[in-house]
Formats: C-alpha cells, structure tokens, sequence
C-alpha cells in the first residue's frame, strides 16, 4: 500500500488545501492528513476544532485519514509507514522554504520522499493567513473555504 502524509496547519483548511488532498488520493492508496501543533504560530481555531473541522469536510472520502501530529514529520512517517510526504507549492515564494525542509527530512528519514504539488491555478493566491485576515476584517469567506468553515469562523467572531 502506497501511503502519504500530508501534514500542515490547517488553521483554517482552505479549498485549496482540499484540491492537494484530491490529487494526492489519485497518486496514492491513502492519505494522511496530518494536523500540525505548532508553537510558532497563534491558531485561530484550536488543534481540536482543526481536526474536527476537517472531520466534518473530508470524513467520509475514501482513503484519507486525518490525524494529530506533534513531534518531527519523518517520525511520524515512519511510524504510519508511509513513504511518501506530500506538500503544496503556490509559488515560487513556496519553493525555497519547502525545498530545504525537503532536504531536511530526507537527511533524517531517506525512506520518506517528498512530493510537490501544484493546487489549481484558482487557488494558487489562496493561504489561510490570508483567509483569516479577510475574515476578520469582516470580508466574504464563502469563494475559499469549505462552508464547516464559514460556520465555525462566525461562531469563532461572535464569542
């Protein structure tokens, strides 16, 4: 079985992100959508509500998990036995950054490939930093995001 991971924030999960979930399944058996906890950055929504989120956008499609990852990418890989880690490029901005962690990985793990992927050309400009920013500046939400996430984002501005 061939099995990829593809981690990130998803704070929150955006269509671009779900467009890099489609065409990854077509390349591979399963994939695991990996949920990272990240101490550099201020979430919105908490690692539960990501993952919940994400639950209740993509649950039910075939041959995709999603699951909670704290700690290196490599290891957790290794411990789903997956052999292949998928990441989305938008641009070239996206290159040098994701190209060294690339490398990175492979120095720590060389049975773990990484696998660029290009959204479609509709979401390249899209990222969540810049979904929340609209979002909170009160701006239309509903052309980039899966409509869980619209919800869960007004409820999030209301409290």
């Amino acid at each position: 079985m061939r099995r990829a991971i593809y981690p990130g924030s998803f704070d929150p999960v955006t269509n671009g992100h779900l467009d890099v979930i489609e065409r990854a399944r077509k390349l591979f058996d399963e994939v695991v959508v990996a949920v990272a906890h990240n101490d550099q950055k201020q979430p919105l929504f908490t690692l539960e509500e990501r993952l919940e989120l994400l639950r209740a956008t993509i649950g039910n499609m075939d041959c995709v998990q999603i699951a909670p990852l704290d700690g290196l990418l490599v290891d957790f890989a290794v411990q789903q036995r997956a052999t292949a880690v998928i990441r989305g490029l938008r641009a070239v901005s996206d290159f040098e950054f994701e190209f060294q962690m690339a490398l990175m990985n492979r120095k720590l793990e060389a049975n773990v490939e990484t696998i660029f992927l290009m959204p479609k050309e509709e979401y390249t400009y899209l990222s969540s930093r810049i979904v929340k920013e609209i979002g909170r500046l009160g701006g239309d939400i509903t052309k980039f995001v899966p409509p869980k996430v619209v919800e869960a984002f007004r409820r999030k501005k209301s409290q």
